[in-house]
């Protein structure tokens, strides 16, 4: 028997080459290139992964083209529709990853029951047997849905199964475990999650069905197997959390069908997943007095204002090098803020250790927040608590300038509503109308934002 031929596919563009190579020639990424199984792909194998847009070939004008609202259903589970866009569109593919254990198949089975009064759902799982899914069910007191289970991991019987019963909804969990007969390799490989996911794709968008897919992640965070999955599905999803936390984060980074970056937020307890509806308590601290280096800041998560407690600690340093240390927010933007608040307000912090911390294990990646953390750095350095009924944002500029930031009035209107009475912002946004509660001061340099900090 001849000896099979083996290949190195890369898992971030699926490139495939035939030795191995520390960097890929295609993408040129480090460490991707995986050792598979050369497989000897079949006319209608290959022909299937573009079956969804062979059927539509043919040129169209595209004045001519009809753009109709794409109907949405609602799964029942606001956080989760808000991350989706509004709800599921028929024919969609959403593709949710998270780490083993964060609740991605807790979610799913409770979204699954909420809509299977409704509509028809299926629940493919290729990790768990029925009887451990109908516990969990149970525990949940969700043993009374009338969605149905098949344990599969064959492509072939799913696909079956669901152009047999044609329900509306189908969760796969996982597709690492899905494999098809027409190769040889295993399932999780390149091979198997590519033509699996474009199979199951192909499906979708011909018979209307909404198809929730699975996906591991590795240990950097990031979907195992092939970026082209990524490409492949309509919506990609990350569900985050930390393991000795409650609470769960649900982001959007992809999705055709509604706005990226959107956040929904859920607490898990003993029957399973609850909405959260004032997300931002959960990064606020609750101090009994006021303490110096905490400062309220309002950052946007997609179209959500959320306010956030941003902690800094500046200590006296021992060391040769001063320590600057960031938790939540970029590191290298710290040093910059430093540099202009020596440079544009005569405050040095160049012999002094300068901790950041974004409470709740938030990260915060827009540079709105940049009034807030100077804030809270001269706050700790000068001993001087801020008014804990004050909030701050703007972004500061390498010139010592306040600029503004999208969305003011939205964060200010949040602010606003849960209780805050002052706000220190750039100028432009300030609103033209007055906000019932709130007093809107706008700065136009740094130098004025650390004055009315001293008269606060």
């Amino acid at each position: 028997m001849a000896k099979a031929k083996t290949i190195y596919s890369c898992t971030e563009c699926g490139g495939v080459e035939p030795k191995w190579q520390g960097q890929c020639p295609n993408c040129h990424a480090w460490n991707t290139l995986v050792e598979t199984i050369a497989e000897a792909a079949s006319v209608g194998s290959i022909a299937s992964r573009y079956a969804p847009l062979a059927e539509t070939a043919g040129l169209q004008k595209l004045a001519e083209i009809e753009a109709a609202e794409v109907p949405r259903q609602p799964t029942g589970v606001s956080e989760f529709d808000r991350v989706l866009g509004g709800g599921l569109v028929p024919g969609g593919v959403v593709l949710i990853g998270g780490d083993p254990g964060i609740g991605k198949s807790t979610l799913l089975l409770q979204t699954l029951c909420h809509i299977g009064n409704a509509r028809k759902a299926i629940y493919v799982s290729g990790e768990e047997s029925p009887q451990q899914i109908a516990m969990r069910a149970k525990r949940l007191g969700l043993d009374a849905s009338p969605i149905s289970l098949l344990a599969e991991i064959n492509l072939e019987k799913i696909i079956s199964t669901l152009q047999k019963h044609k329900p509306d909804i189908a969760v796969i969990d996982s597709i690492q475990t899905v494999y098809s007969e027409a190769l040889q390799s295993a399932p999780g490989s390149v091979a198997q999650v590519r033509e699996c996911a474009a199979q199951l794709t192909r499906l979708a968008k011909q018979a209307g069905i909404t198809v929730i897919l699975v996906g591991h992640v590795t240990k950097e965070g990031t979907l195992a197997g092939p970026r082209v999955l990524e490409h492949i599905v309509d919506t990609v999803l990350y569900f985050e959390g930390d393991q000795n936390s409650s609470f769960r984060l649900i982001r959007a980074f992809k999705n055709r069908f509604g706005a990226v970056n959107e956040l929904g937020v859920f607490a898990m307890t003993e029957k399973g997943l609850r909405e959260v509806t004032n997300p931002s308590a959960l990064f606020l601290s609750h101090h009994s007095e006021q303490v110096a280096g905490s400062c309220i800041t309002v950052t946007m998560e997609g179209t959500r204002p959320l306010l956030i407690e941003i902690q800094a600690l500046v200590d006296e340093s021992h060391a040769p090098n001063s320590k600057r240390l960031c938790v939540g927010l970029e590191q290298n933007r710290l040093a910059m803020l430093l540099a202009v608040l020596h440079r544009h307000a005569g405050v040095a912090c160049f012999d002094q250790d300068v901790f950041i911390n974004a409470v709740g294990g938030v990260k915060i990646a827009e540079p709105a927040v940049d009034l807030a953390v100077l804030l809270s750095i001269v706050s700790s350095l000068k001993n001087k608590p801020l008014d804990h009924k004050l909030i701050v944002f703007g972004e500061v500029g390498l010139a010592g300038e306040v600029r503004p930031v999208q969305g003011g009035q939205m964060r200010l209107k949040e602010a606003a509503k849960l209780g805050f009475t002052k706000a220190i912002v750039p100028k432009a946004n300030v609103p033209k109308q007055r906000i019932e509660g709130i007093e809107v001061i706008g700065v136009e340099r740094l130098e004025q934002a650390l004055t009315q900090m001293r008269e606060a």
